[in-house]
């Protein structure tokens, strides 16, 4: 097992491991192995879009520290459960909207304490800034149309200058109509007017057909203001 992509995220083979908070546990049937004493929780690249990203090879620059984290569409908790055992120290506010999806996050987070599930809508960031105040990292997967003001919205709230932000843009979510590199050059025009120029564009095929990566920077100090 050999450190790979962001501290806390390892590789044996082509297959990406974390390191398991609750050893014995799986959380959606993930294999389990042990290495030196120690359990890794395998991290399928087609369950999770950033382990997606890391097999395309795309590693985004952390911040010098990540002590919060403001995860928008947490559905069930799959990346969640493995962002928790990659910043064990840090405190996730993961998002999710749906009551039914929401059930079994509140579930994880009750077994896992830096997770603090929110059951609230990302395109309304002013119901929960409070409870997140400036994040280290935003990570934004929603099945919305206005996926890239949702994010820019969010950065603008809860994001902190030099922090992460990584938006995985479903592109059929946004339209049926338009061709995927259209609806990409779109999103990063509109995070560009918002002050969130994109460092890197990664498509995620074969993981994720029609979704792509686009990893920014947090605002500047003049966009944050409120």
């Amino acid at each position: 097992m050999e450190p790979a992509a962001w501290p806390g995220v390892f590789r044996e083979g082509r297959d990406l491991y974390t390191r398991n908070a609750r050893p014995g546990e799986s959380v959606y049937g993930e294999r389990r192995v042990a290495r030196d004493g120690v359990e890794y929780r395998l991290w399928d690249p087609f369950r999770s879009k950033l382990a997606a990203l890391f097999a395309r090879g795309a590693v985004p620059a952390l911040p010098p520290r990540v002590e919060r984290v403001l995860y928008l569409g947490a559905a069930h908790g799959t990346t969640a459960s493995h962002l928790s055992d990659v910043w064990p120290e840090a405190a996730l506010f993961v998002v999710e909207k749906s009551p039914t999806s929401f059930a079994p996050l509140l579930a994880l987070a009750r077994r896992r304490a830096n997770l603090y599930p929110l059951l609230a809508d990302a395109q309304l960031p002013e119901r929960y800034r409070a409870d997140v105040g400036l994040a280290d990292v935003l990570y934004q997967d929603v099945a919305q149309r206005g996926q890239a003001a949702i994010f820019a919205e969010n950065a603008r709230a809860c994001l902190a200058p030099g922090g992460l932000g990584v938006l995985m843009l479903k592109i059929r979510s946004v339209t049926q109509r338009l061709p995927a590199a259209q609806v990409v050059r779109e999103a990063r025009r509109e995070l560009g007017v918002a002050g969130l120029p994109v460092r890197s564009e990664t498509p995620l095929a074969p993981f994720s057909r029609e979704h792509a990566a686009l990893v920014t920077g947090g605002p500047s100090a003049s966009s944050s203001d409120h």
